[in-house]
């Protein structure tokens, strides 16, 4: 079986459940709904625990030796990665400029930006956006589906857990390798857990505002997940920008912030 068999295969399967998921929720008019709610705690519990004894420890590792210059340059490099992605989703989506200006910052800041740990491109007025396959299917119509707390991945619904799937086999870190399909989901995963480690030290502080701050710790994280993809674009509900609070913890939402720090 050859790899994109077995990527057309995985990505059909994927698919095929995020319909069937998505279709059910619908139905019961809650597409939000959390029908496994049972299921849903104990794998939260699972991750809390992992986050309590190997994530948050390695976390504050890195934040111990390192200072914010360095890991602002650590984000930042982390940041021009993800512009192919985005590149690739802004032209699934139509937008061919804002496509192209993705393109333009990956090359620049890759090059002259030192691997992307300096942003030049914002300063030429080339302004980066965030873009995932997920946010593309929500633009196609493609319905969000059911609550699910997944081991190791954590809370997410069958779209978004479509788009994560389809993110990394387009990511250049899974490319950029001698062409092996082992060797690129190797690259690929290093990847996933220096972004993770990078993305929980910047969110050491509102993390533990939150817990203390909990009567049940698992609905406000669940809330927290389900707000923050609210102001989503959809084909049916376009442009709608909620007034939620944003708690993404992710390195997408930190762009905007470090591109502030660098200008001043």
């Amino acid at each position: 079986m050859t790899i994109k068999t077995r990527l057309f295969s995985l990505l059909s399967s994927v698919m095929i459940l995020t319909a069937a998921c998505a279709t059910s929720s619908q139905a019961n008019g809650h597409e939000h709904e959390d029908g496994l709610e049972g299921f849903n705690r104990a794998m939260f519990t699972f991750n809390y625990n992992l986050d309590k004894y190997v994530l948050k420890p390695v976390a504050k590792g890195y934040r111990a030796i390192t200072n914010q210059d360095v890991r602002n340059r650590v984000s930042s490099a982390i940041s021009n990665i993800k512009e192919p992605v985005s590149a690739v989703n802004q032209l699934l989506q139509g937008e061919l400029l804002q496509s192209g200006i993705s393109v333009s910052r990956f090359v620049i800041n890759t090059t002259l930006g030192l691997g992307g740990t300096f942003d030049v491109a914002t300063g030429w007025g080339l302004k980066g956006r965030q873009d995932n396959f997920e946010r593309t299917l929500a633009r196609w119509c493609v319905k969000d589906g059911p609550y699910i707390v997944l081991p190791f991945l954590g809370p997410t619904t069958p779209r978004a857990l479509v788009g994560t799937t389809v993110d990394g086999f387009t990511s250049p870190v899974y490319w950029l390798t001698d062409g092996s399909h082992e060797d690129g989901l190797y690259a690929y995963g290093a990847y996933i857990g220096i972004k993770t480690i990078v993305a929980r030290e910047a969110a050491l502080d509102i993390g533990d505002d939150l817990e203390r701050n909990s009567v049940d710790f698992y609905t406000t994280m669940k809330s927290a997940y389900l707000q923050n993809k609210s102001d989503m674009d959809t084909c049916y509900n376009k442009g709608n920008m909620s007034a939620a609070y944003d708690f993404d913890f992710g390195i997408d939402d930190e762009d905007e912030t470090y591109n502030e720090m660098e200008a001043e």
